[in-house]
């Protein structure tokens, strides 16, 4: 790993020290939040006091009593002589078996040649053999039809042979797919694009990464919501963004803020999940909508909008993207197709205009130079024919009932304990508890009764503890054992 002093801090810890909140709070705070959306991974080692409070512009006394307190939550390890270090789960258990990073590479992880070491895109996702586990929101995968879309695969596989050269036919098949694709989108989004206007991808992942890397050049300002999600904000970052928060309330995205900024600084993207706010579940009002549009257009800034959940929602009047609302091409609209088919036949979208649209094939080229002429064919087929609307409104129905029981069961177990709004959409409530307690000794509590909370889903501030419960992969058993754990590890802590 590279000197920590290379980490860019001043670039997403933000102090305010005109704020009524003491300064070494604010670094705590802010500490706890990169570390919670792996922009601190796990067994980092952070700089010296005396470096780091040239960095931050603090002093020391403060540095060190905010380190103090991280230590005592359980975040860092402060080893005599060797440095400070982000904790690892595994270390948390056995402080006193800790080998720094650095020493346990020295061996075979060191090579002959120079490369660069990110500090930015280690995985922050846990795994866990516990019996249960809540997650951020996916799906059931028992619920997938394997043996509708074998059927179909295998069929394609044994079909006739064409005279075509295989060129061709992935030419074809490849255009048949986003023909089908793009009517799609248009008839559930209410989005306007013909073939021009999509590129497909193996994931919504790589969706986001090919969009800013043609977006974004190091230093732009890019503006984010917050609390916000780990995965995106990670690829920004790497991408080279400075990183501007904004605030959330129970209509989205605070415009007025984002007016402000946009006036004191020149904004290159604001990235935003408006439909179904990454971990809140909020979704942007019908007014702030109009008013991130006209922002966009004004200051000349581009929205990429982000839709990862538009599959799962319950109502029949679905909020439309913004993309369905743009008239100025001001937003680039991304998703993903397919969360409820298995590992392998879900696609990532991008919709944009035509010319940026091509811009991003080359380098797809590059990413993904393979058509899975099959897939797309099995997928082509699913769509024209229906099967894809009858999964999903199939799906809509299980996923409905589990969010109504997993409502009630919250409502009845963790009563005077939490506050939330139910979702019209996602596989994710949103979470606010009532009172004051550290969540990591919720999450070892938990673990220790057989139920798994990854990091990623525990968000802590000073104003805010709050947890993103992911309820569409349990059934009615699993989520009553869930919760009912959860209930019990809180009563212990508290």
């Amino acid at each position: 790993m590279d000197s920590p002093v290379q980490i860019p801090f001043k670039s997403f810890i933000q102090l305010k020290p005109e704020e009524t909140t003491a300064l070494y709070l604010q670094i705590v705070f802010e500490f706890i939040k990169a570390i919670q959306i792996g922009l601190l991974p796990e067994g980092t080692k952070l700089p010296g006091t005396r470096v780091l409070c040239k960095l931050l512009a603090v002093n020391r006394n403060t540095l060190i009593k905010a380190f103090q307190d991280l230590e005592l939550q359980g975040w860092i390890e402060i080893l005599p002589n060797k440095g400070t270090f982000i904790l690892t789960e595994k270390q948390q258990k056995k402080k006193d078996e800790f080998i720094p990073t650095e020493s346990k590479n020295n061996s075979r992880a060191s090579s002959g040649f120079t490369f660069k070491h990110s500090t930015i895109l280690e995985n922050p996702k846990e795994t866990s053999i516990l019996p249960y586990q809540f997650t951020d929101g996916l799906p059931d995968l028992r619920l997938v039809q394997t043996d509708v879309l074998a059927r179909l695969y295998v069929s394609k596989l044994k079909s006739r042979k064409s005279a075509k050269t295989w060129e061709q036919i992935q030419t074809q098949s490849h255009l048949n797919f986003k023909t089908q694709f793009s009517n799609f989108l248009n008839l559930t989004r209410g989005i306007r694009i013909s073939t021009s206007n999509l590129l497909t991808t193996s994931s919504h992942e790589i969706s986001l990464y090919l969009v800013t890397k043609l977006l974004i050049s190091p230093g732009d300002k890019v503006v984010v919501a917050s609390p916000g999600y780990y995965m995106s904000n990670m690829t920004l970052t790497d991408s080279g963004a400075q990183i501007i928060s904004i605030p959330v309330d129970k209509e989205g995205i605070n415009t007025e803020y984002l007016k402000q900024i946009c006036e004191e600084n020149t904004i290159r993207i604001l990235y935003l999940t408006s439909n179904y706010h990454y971990p809140t579940t909020t979704s942007l009002s019908a007014k702030r909508r109009m008013e991130v549009l006209e922002l966009a257009n004004r200051y000349g800034f581009v929205i990429l909008e982000d839709d990862y959940d538009f599959d799962f929602h319950y109502d029949n009047n679905p909020v439309l993207p913004l993309a369905a609302l743009d008239s100025n091409e001001r937003v680039v609209y991304i998703g993903s197709f397919g969360r409820s088919l298995p590992a392998g036949f879900g696609y990532g979208f991008i919709a944009a205009p035509a010319e940026f649209i091509k811009e991003l094939e080359k380098h797809q080229n590059i990413l993904e130079p393979g058509i899975d002429v099959i897939k797309e064919q099995v997928l082509t087929d699913w769509i024209r024919e229906g099967e894809v609307h009858r999964l999903s409104k199939k799906n809509k129905k299980i996923y409905k009932e589990r969010r109504d029981y997993f409502v009630v069961l919250l409502k009845e177990k963790l009563s005077g304990k939490i506050k939330f709004q139910v979702p019209l959409r996602g596989l994710a409530i949103w979470v606010e508890w009532l009172d004051n307690f550290n969540l990591i000794k919720l999450q070892k509590q938990c673990a220790a009764n057989g139920l798994f909370l990854p990091k990623t889903i525990l968000y802590q501030t000073k104003d805010l503890t709050a947890t993103r419960l992911g309820f569409g992969h349990l059934d009615k058993t699993e989520m009553e054992n869930a919760v009912t754990i959860l209930r019990l590890s809180l009563d212990a802590i508290i």
